[in-house]
């Protein structure tokens, strides 16, 4: 029977934590009252949760196990799960470490069917995170408010409900840079935040290391925005503006004046190195730029299957 609504889970080395998030699934399943199917996405695993996944799919139809050929990243990951989706009705997005509450299910689907078509989890309270992180996740989403093209509510994360329309559009998109809680805010239908505290793993440590962070953080930024490009325009008309005035002035002091002109060494050196750090910086955003438009001109699959158990059978 197909399923009316699907849930995707991305895991990743989450073995620890597996038996809590499917007993925690079981339950959801048992009480609602839409039929559901469950899609584990192995994101190239090194312990054993391709073994629970692989064991759990062949006895329980409900559950669909989409096996990567390694580990490609969590939005990789999620899109190839996003593609999978057999739910006719929507999907729900959530990470294993279940911070994501699954029953959240029910708030999600009594805004669909009162004609929500994305309805997105925000977090009033982040127990599983430090000072640290709440700081550069509260500074990420005031810089990529600022410079981005579109509005994405702060502490809101991939955790959703999107209705099949929604959906179909998202898997649409093939850009290489997945930042898709952007994608999904660029793809408008009517949207409504939910509320939630987010709660500490169940099992394991974070999958998501400062430097993943980083990476993350400049794709939300540099794939909706042209802000950082034309900040250097602005920077550069700045500087030879300020060099045009204070060439003016060295020229006022000289002939009218008398002023003979220093040799300025401490100057010079400062407007070398100022200049020089513009001259980086710059080269360094339109790399970025440059960067995602080769990766994206390469026009590789953003992820592959090599294995796929669907009802109970091996695809």
């Amino acid at each position: 029977m197909t399923p009316q609504i699907s849930i995707v889970v991305p895991l990743y080395n989450e073995e620890a934590g597996f038996n809590t998030l499917v007993n925690r699934l079981n339950a959801l399943m048992d009480s609602f009252p839409a039929s559901i199917e469950v899609i584990f996405v192995n994101d190239g695993s090194k312990d054993s949760t391709p073994k629970l996944m692989h064991q759990l799919a062949l006895t329980d139809k409900r559950y669909q196990g989409v096996f990567l050929s390694r580990n490609f990243g969590h939005q990789y990951a999620l899109t190839a799960g996003l593609s999978c989706v057999r739910g006719t009705e929507g999907v729900m997005v959530i990470d294993g470490d279940l911070q994501d509450p699954p029953e959240l299910l029910t708030q999600y689907y009594k805004n669909y069917k009162d004609g929500i078509d994305i309805s997105y989890g925000v977090r009033t309270m982040r127990a599983d995170e430090g000072w640290f992180k709440r700081v550069t996740s509260s500074y990420f989403y005031k810089v990529q408010s600022k410079f981005s093209n579109i509005s994405i509510p702060s502490n809101s994360g991939d955790f959703c409900f999107m209705s099949r329309a929604a959906l179909d559009v998202l898997n649409m998109m093939p850009e290489e840079s997945r930042f898709i809680r952007g994608m999904r805010a660029w793809i408008g239908f009517k949207q409504m935040p939910v509320p939630f505290d987010r709660q500490e793993r169940a099992a394991g440590e974070t999958k998501y290391p400062f430097k993943k962070m980083l990476k993350f953080a400049m794709n939300g930024i540099f794939n909706f925005s042209e802000t950082p490009i034309r900040m250097i325009t602005y920077l550069g008309l700045g500087a030879t503006i300020i060099s045009l005035l204070y060439l003016g002035y060295t020229l006022y002091k000289k002939f009218y004046l008398h002023d003979a002109v220093s040799s300025g060494f401490s100057g010079l050196l400062f407007a070398i190195i100022l200049f020089s750090g513009v001259q980086l910086i710059s080269l360094g955003i339109i790399g970025e730029y440059v960067l995602r438009i080769f990766f994206q001109a390469k026009q590789r699959p953003l992820f592959i299957i090599s294995q796929r158990i669907v009802d109970g059978e091996l695809k």
